[in-house]
């Protein structure tokens, strides 16, 4: 994806934090070694990709799995997402299990960032009272780079 200048101060990324906490333990070599440049400066440094611009965002299929792009667990489920014109991802729930929440205070503002739970990768962020017609009234914000997607339903094939 080609670099916006005043995009990418926005969202470049900040440095990961100790990882140790989650059971995929992986050094940041390591982590460099499977993932793109653009995949580890979103997932292992908390960068975001610009709107509108990922694979998924227009992404809707009606059946299938959303896994994590590091470690290849399962996060959603295609029924899950829905249609929020916000440029990422969006979803109303997570594989529960899947995903764990932390505050986030950059930029002067507390929001809640979404992470693997298996390997500790940032997904986005999730915001709740916005008015979408979805069960949970939250919207799980991902970046596409962060995801794969499976045709198949594999959420009991990863022990999430």
């Amino acid at each position: 994806m080609p670099s916006v200048p005043f995009l990418g101060s926005l969202f470049g990324g900040r440095q990961s934090r100790d990882m140790t906490d989650y059971p995929v333990k992986k050094g940041e070599d390591e982590w460099q070694a499977v993932l793109s440049p653009e995949q580890f400066r979103v997932i292992r440094q908390k960068g975001t990709e610009a709107p509108f611009t990922g694979e998924y965002d227009r992404h809707m299929p009606s059946e299938g799995t959303y896994e994590c792009a590091a470690c290849h667990t399962p996060l959603y489920r295609a029924t899950h997402k829905f249609k929020s014109g916000c440029g990422w991802p969006a979803y109303f729930d997570s594989i529960p299990g899947a995903v764990t929440r932390h505050t986030d205070s950059t930029f002067g503002m507390a929001r809640t960032e979404i992470l693997c739970s298996k390997c500790g990768g940032h997904l986005g962020h999730v915001f709740k009272g916005e008015g979408y017609p979805t069960p949970t009234d939250e919207r799980h914000c991902v970046n596409s780079i962060s995801l794969k997607f499976a045709k198949e339903d594999r959420e009991g094939k990863s022990g999430v």
